[in-house]
């Protein structure tokens, strides 16, 4: 009996993945060693740069913008992380800044330019509140996982050293942040800092109903040497997290394991809205959507030059 191929699997710690990582689904021909004790920003550059594991969930658009430079890497459908993204915009407090108009000509920071959820933030100001992010003056914090030059027309700097963006936040050095986290003072209560949008999650909710789209924030990479290789590898791996994710929607019906009190309330509010299965993998016409709106975004915002295709992003899994 042939041995089974090792693979290393970076992902993060989710009930989406629990049964992964305790062995109760395993994939087909593959012993995957998996990794999931570093944050996302870690995780996506020793990706993009060291190609340090073999199967990686990774930052869409640093995949686009990774693809867009042939690098040699591959991707299946698997959507581990999404989230709506009105919530993640905050402003100083005393700039009465009260729409997302009073942002124009600002000095906005984020954690990076090209992280997918500012992707998604910069696009929804745009197409969805006539706010264009060329309108913006932007303080960039950290070094970005995969290498582009801003477009001339872009009023782009990085920030000192020294200071986070919430402290610049706070004592009003800057007017606003985007960030793919929610910042300390908020997360503390600091009168001196708000989020754009009060009403996040009413605006998150007609976003859907109009749209469809429940923003993807990751894929799923490989290397291509790998899927080259090993093609059956793909569909292997699609169908052990599929699995994983299955037992995972079983388990969560289950409220005690969850330390909310008003859990159930929240789950049913979760499937009349989006459904039983909102973390749907493949290419329903629900993903191609959003994937071509993010791809889309990315275009329009210089990160990219090439306007895939869903299907151009991802290999074969049928299975």
């Amino acid at each position: 009996m042939a041995a089974n191929l090792s693979l290393t699997l970076a992902c993060g710690d989710y009930e989406i993945v629990r049964p992964l990582k305790e062995g109760l689904v395993r994939a087909d021909g593959i012993d995957l060693e998996l990794h999931t004790d570093m944050d996302s920003h870690t995780r996506h550059r020793r990706m993009i740069r060291e190609r340090a594991f073999d199967v990686c969930e990774l930052s869409l658009s640093s995949y686009l913008m990774a693809k867009d430079r042939d690098q040699a890497l591959a991707a299946i459908p698997v959507f581990l992380h999404r989230r709506f993204r009105h919530g993640f915009i905050f402003v100083n407090a005393d700039k009465g800044i009260h729409h997302a108009a009073d942002l124009a000509g600002r000095k906005v920071g984020t954690n990076s330019f090209q992280a997918t959820a500012n992707v998604w933030m910069r696009g929804i100001l745009e197409h969805e509140h006539q706010l264009p992010h060329k309108k913006l003056q932007w303080l960039v914090e950290q070094d970005e996982a995969v290498a582009f030059t801003p477009p001339a027309d872009l009023d782009w700097t990085r920030t000192s050293p020294g200071k986070t963006l919430a402290s610049l936040l706070v004592e009003g050095e800057l007017d606003a942040v985007m960030h793919t986290d929610v910042i300390a003072p908020v997360r503390e209560h600091d009168p001196r800092v708000k989020r754009l949008f009060t009403n996040y999650k009413d605006l998150e909710i007609n976003y859907y109903r109009r749209t469809g789209i429940f923003p993807i924030m990751h894929i799923t990479a490989i290397k291509r040497e790998i899927v080259d290789q090993y093609p059956w590898v793909a569909a292997s791996l699609q169908r052990a997290f599929e699995g994983a994710k299955q037992r995972a929607y079983e388990r969560l019906q289950n409220p005690r394991i969850v330390p909310l009190a008003w859990y159930q309330v929240a789950l049913e509010e979760q499937q009349a809205l989006l459904g039983e299965d909102p973390w749907a993998y493949g290419l329903n016409e629900n993903n191609r959507h959003n994937l071509q709106t993010l791809i889309s975004y990315s275009h329009e915002q210089g990160l990219i030059d090439t306007r895939f295709t869903a299907d151009e992003l991802f290999v074969e899994t049928a299975i």
